[in-house]
């Protein structure tokens, strides 16, 4: 029997356990797993260490490998991020809504695990941890495949989790990962119809699109971020400068941040020649429209195709448009529907910008960096879902679980 195969029987096997475990079991197994982290921290750096090593050896860009660093502050930051989840209130046994029937028939609509979610990921060991802990939380297992790239990192951490299952006399099989990182493999594991229940991408828009491709299992697809910042002609400068500069430097590998400036033209004159100053201090690559080029010197000219572009790098675009509409009509055809942002002190074009313009999370005059779980308030998340159909933005705990209609009768019988 192949890896891939034993790991996915183990898993099933170990959901039947897990659906039924009360909100404090939960939480004490998600305790032990902060705790042991913690203990473990020269142990996980050392085998990120060796995945950092190679991903450099690899060529992998240093923005990328940003990513993939775990250091004190970054493991620190995730077993916060346990310790949030712990703090929410389970979603699981809610009942969402009640009625009763003309004919005496009461009928519920429960809230219920998935089952067993596979997660298909790339260089962010965070993602490991984040996965398996909001998965548990909600009483789902979890199988992960994560990326050659942060191999020994993730094996690492799941090591762990394990371990705190076995502590709390819970199945460790609740959390597992598939360390074959062949595609073949990923291939094979995107089509286990028998053992997964939903299958959820996040990476680039490389892996998200083979897994849309060659999938069997239904997918909940995280998208990649094409993420805009709208300057209005009724703009404030300083948060225009902070909300652009913040959106794209602090880091620019992640999917929340921004990759395209648009600005319009009454204002361009004004703020282009500041804000591209600014960012080219920072090291920022710039890539401007015709109109951009006439107002700012030393930067490259945008081809069609770089409006379209998450870089995941210290790159962005330049739009210059002439109004509002024009704004929106661009960010609707060149975004990924992750997240979009515009900086106005006007309260009808704030309103428009929020009902029109058709992505996860649209915002008015704040960071598009806020796209994120912890930041939203739902601790860590999975991703960020672009798509339409059962969940759309931060994917937290509601999202990883599903209805049950539970219906109470008294001998009713349909005519």
């Amino acid at each position: 029997m192949s890896e891939l195969i034993n790991k996915l029987e183990l898993a099933k096997n170990a959901s039947y356990t897990i659906k039924n475990l009360s909100q404090a079991e939960k939480n004490r197994v998600l305790e032990s797993m902060a705790s042991m982290i913690l203990d473990n921290k020269e142990y996980i750096k050392n085998e990120n260490k060796t995945d950092v090593l190679n991903a450099r050896e690899n060529g992998m860009k240093e923005s990328m490998i940003d990513r993939l660093v775990l250091n004190d502050e970054r493991i620190d930051s995730i077993v916060s991020g346990i310790r949030k989840v712990i703090s929410l209130t389970d979603p699981v046994g809610e009942i969402t809504s009640m009625w009763e029937r003309p004919n005496g028939i009461r009928i519920g609509r429960k809230r219920v695990p998935i089952g067993v979610i596979g997660i298909i990921y790339e260089a962010r060991p965070n993602v490991t941890v984040d996965a398996a802990v909001l998965c548990l939380k909600t009483s789902n297992v979890t199988v992960l495949k994560g990326g050659k790239e942060a191999i020994k990192t993730n094996i690492a951490l799941v090591k762990i989790m394990q371990e705190a299952l076995k502590k709390e006399g819970l199945p460790e099989n609740a959390v597992s990962i598939i360390e074959d990182t062949q595609r073949e493999t990923t291939i094979e594991f995107m089509k286990q119809n028998n053992y997964l229940d939903v299958l959820i991408p996040r990476g680039g828009q490389g892996l998200i699109k083979a897994v849309v491709e060659n999938a069997t299992v239904p997918v909940i697809e995280t998208g990649t971020g094409n993420c805009h910042v709208y300057i209005d002609k009724y703009y404030d400068k300083e948060k225009a400068i902070n909300i652009t500069i913040n959106g794209k430097v602090q880091r620019p590998s992640v999917c929340n941040a921004l990759e395209s400036i648009v600005v319009h033209k009454d204002v361009a004159e004004e703020f282009l020649p500041v804000i591209c100053e600014l960012l080219k201090e920072k090291n920022v690559i710039i890539k401007g429209c015709q109109k951009t080029l006439e107002i700012v010197d030393d930067i490259e000219k945008a081809s069609e195709e770089d409006f379209y572009k998450e870089y995941n790098d210290l790159i962005i675009s330049v739009k210059v448009v002439d109004n509002i509409d024009d704004a929106i009509m661009h960010i609707n055809k060149c975004s990924t529907g992750h997240s979009e942002t515009i900086i106005t002190e006007n309260y009808t074009n704030a309103e428009k910008f929020l009902n029109e313009v058709d992505s996860a999370c649209v915002y008015v005059n704040a960071s598009t960096r806020f796209t994120d779980g912890f930041e939203f308030g739902f601790g860590a998340e999975i991703g960020i879902s672009t798509q339409k159909l059962h969940a759309r933005g931060p994917l937290g705990l509601n999202e990883l679980t599903t209805n049950k209609y539970v219906i109470y009768g008294n001998g009713q019988v349909r005519g």
